[in-house]
C-alpha cells in the first residue's frame, strides 16, 4: 500500500488499531482518509478548501492587470457579511421617516438647500458593495506605489531573468492586497452607522442611508432609545448631504487629498530587498505579510505633510460645520442630543474603525483632530454674520479658514466679518484703504533752487 494508507482488511497485521472482534471497524472504503480516525483528515473540508483555492487563483487571473483584486475584496467581505444586519421592513420605513424628518428641522439652520433624493436601510453588506467604488479610487495609487516599488527593489539581472515570475508576483501582490482590503471592509461595514460617518463621502450622491443594524448596538451602549439615535443621524447624514450636494468642489478636495497624499508614498528598498529574500511569491500568505509587515510606516515627504494637513483642516471643518448645524436644527426637539454630540466628537477624535482601516490600507489616520476648534469657528461665524454669511464661506475654497485659523478662530472670524463689511459696501472700504496708504512726496522742482547747496570742500 503506498505510504499513509492501510488495508481496510481487519485481519492486516499493521492495520492500526485493529479490532478486538476482529470484524470491519466500520471505515468507509471510498475514503482512505477515513483510516486516521475521526479527528483527522476532512475529505469534505480538503475538497472545499481545493474549490475555494481555485476559485481564488482564477479570480487571481480575472481580476485583471489592476495593482489590487477588488473581485476577490468584495467577495470576502460579502461573504462574511451575507446575513449580517439584515433590515427589516420596519427599521426601513423608521429611516425614511427619520430622514424626512431631519431635512425639515435643518431648513432654517442652514443656507444650503437639501442634498438627498431618497433615503436607505443598508445592511452591512450594502455598505460594502455600494462603497467599494469609492475605496477603489482611494486605495489604488498605495496599492501602484507599492507594486511598483516591490518590482523597482528586483536587481537587475533577477528582473531581466524573472520573466512570467515577475506576472505572479503582480498577480499575487493583487490578491495579498484583495484579500486585505476584504478583511478591513467586513470588519468596518459591521460598525460604521451611515455611509459619511467617516467623513468622505463614500456612497452614491443624494442616499442618506443608514445602518440599523450597527444603529441598535450603539443606542444599547449609550442607554438611549433607538428611535431617538436614528433621528440624530439622520439629521447629520442629511447635513453632509447638503455640503457633499452643494459645495461642487468639496467631493472632488477631499478624495483629491487623499490620493495626493497616497502618490506621495516612498517605500523602503533597503527593507524590501531583505523582505524579498523571505517572501515566497506562490504563497498569499507571504504575500499578504509583505503588504502588512508595516512598509508604509515610513517618513512623510514635505508634499505629503501638507497634504494630510490640508485633508485633517478640511475634515475638521466639515466635522464641525455639521456638529453646529445639527446642534441649531435639532435644539430643544430631541432630548439627549447634546449628549449624542459629544459621544460621537470623541468617537471621531478619538479613532474608530475608520481610521485603523486608513492606516493599513492608505498609511493614512482619517482624523480631525481640530474638530473642536472647528466646531467654535463656525459658532462664532453664526452669531457674527449669521447663517447665510457662515454659509457663504463654501463657495470657494479660498475661502475658508486654513490650519493656522483654527489655531486662532477668534482672529478669523474678525476678519471674515471686516471681509464681508467691505463686500457691502465697497466704496467706503476703497475710502479707507486710500486714506490708509502713505502719502507720496511729491518729486522736486528742477527750476526751484530750494535751500542753496552746500558749498564744495576746496583743497
Amino acid at each position: 500500500m503506498p505510504f499513509g494508507f492501510g488495508s481496510d482488511d481487519p485481519r492486516d497485521p499493521d492495520r492500526r488499531n485493529p479490532p478486538e472482534d476482529g470484524g470491519s471497524s466500520g471505515a468507509d472504503p471510498a475514503n482512505p482518509f477515513a483510516a486516521f480516525g475521526a479527528g483527522g483528515f476532512d475529505v469534505g473540508a480538503l475538497g472545499q478548501m481545493l474549490t475555494q483555492l481555485g476559485q481564488m487563483l482564477s479570480q487571481g487571473a480575472a481580476g485583471g492587470g489592476g495593482p489590487v483584486n477588488y473581485d476577490l475584496a468584495k467577495q470576502m467581505a460579502v461573504q462574511k457579511l451575507s446575513t449580517t444586519g439584515l433590515p427589516s421592513a420596519q427599521q426601513a420605513t423608521a429611516i425614511a421617516d427619520a430622514v424626512r424628518l431631519a431635512e425639515l428641522w435643518l431648513d432654517p439652520s442652514t443656507a444650503l438647500p437639501a442634498g438627498t433624493t431618497s433615503s436607505a436601510a443598508w445592511a452591512p453588506r450594502d455598505w460594502v458593495e455600494k462603497t467599494l467604488p469609492t475605496w477603489q479610487r482611494l486605495c489604488d495609487p498605495v496599492a501602484r506605489r507599492m507594486a511598483g516599488s516591490w518590482i523597482d527593489a528586483m536587481p537587475d539581472e533577477i528582473r531581466q531573468s524573472a520573466g512570467p515570475l515577475v506576472a505572479m508576483v503582480e498577480q499575487m501582490g493583487g490578491m495579498a492586497f484583495g484579500s486585505q482590503l476584504g478583511s478591513a471592509l467586513a470588519q468596518l461595514g459591521g460598525e460604521v452607522l451611515t455611509s459619511t460617518e467617516i467623513g468622505l463621502p463614500l456612497g452614491p450622491l443624494g442616499v442618506a442611508a443608514l445602518l440599523p443594524a450597527a444603529i441598535e448596538q450603539f443606542a444599547t451602549g449609550l442607554g438611549r432609545k433607538s428611535s431617538e439615535v436614528i433621528v440624530f443621524l439622520a439629521a447629520r447624514e442629511a447635513a453632509h448631504h447638503r455640503l457633499f450636494g452643494h459645495v461642487p468642489w468639496l467631493r472632488e478636495r477631499l478624495l483629491g487629498t487623499v490620493e495626493e497624499f497616497a502618490h506621495g508614498i516612498r517605500v523602503d528598498s533597503d527593507a524590501l530587498q531583505e523582505l524579498a529574500r523571505h517572501v515566497d511569491p506562490t504563497d498569499p500568505q507571504s504575500m499578504d505579510q509583505l503588504i502588512s509587515s508595516g512598509l508604509l510606516e515610513q517618513q512623510h515627504s514635505p508634499e505629503q505633510k501638507a497634504a494630510l494637513t490640508r485633508l485633517e483642516t478640511l475634515l475638521a471643518l466639515v466635522e464641525g460645520w455639521v456638529d453646529v448645524v445639527v446642534a441649531d436644527s435639532l435644539g430643544e426637539r430631541l432630548p439627549g442630543s447634546d449628549a449624542l454630540r459629544e459621544t460621537l466628537r470623541r468617537r471621531r477624535a478619538s479613532g474608530g474603525p475608520a481610521e485603523h482601516t486608513f492606516a493599513t490600507l492608505v498609511g493614512l489616520e482619517l482624523r480631525p483632530r481640530k474638530l473642536r476648534a472647528a466646531a467654535q469657528l463656525w459658532r462664532q461665524l453664526t452669531d457674527r454674520q449669521g447663517i447665510e454669511g457662515r454659509d457663504t464661506l463654501w463657495n470657494h475654497p479660498d475661502l475658508l479658514p486654513t490650519s493656522t485659523d483654527l489655531d486662532d478662530p477668534t482672529a478669523f472670524v474678525d476678519r471674515s466679518a471686516r471681509n464681508a463689511a467691505d463686500l457691502d459696501d465697497p466704496i467706503a472700504a476703497l475710502e479707507r484703504t486710500v486714506s490708509q496708504a502713505p502719502r507720496e512726496q511729491p518729486p522736486p522742482d528742477p527750476e526751484d533752487p530750494g535751500d542753496d547747496p552746500p558749498a564744495r570742500a576746496t583743497e
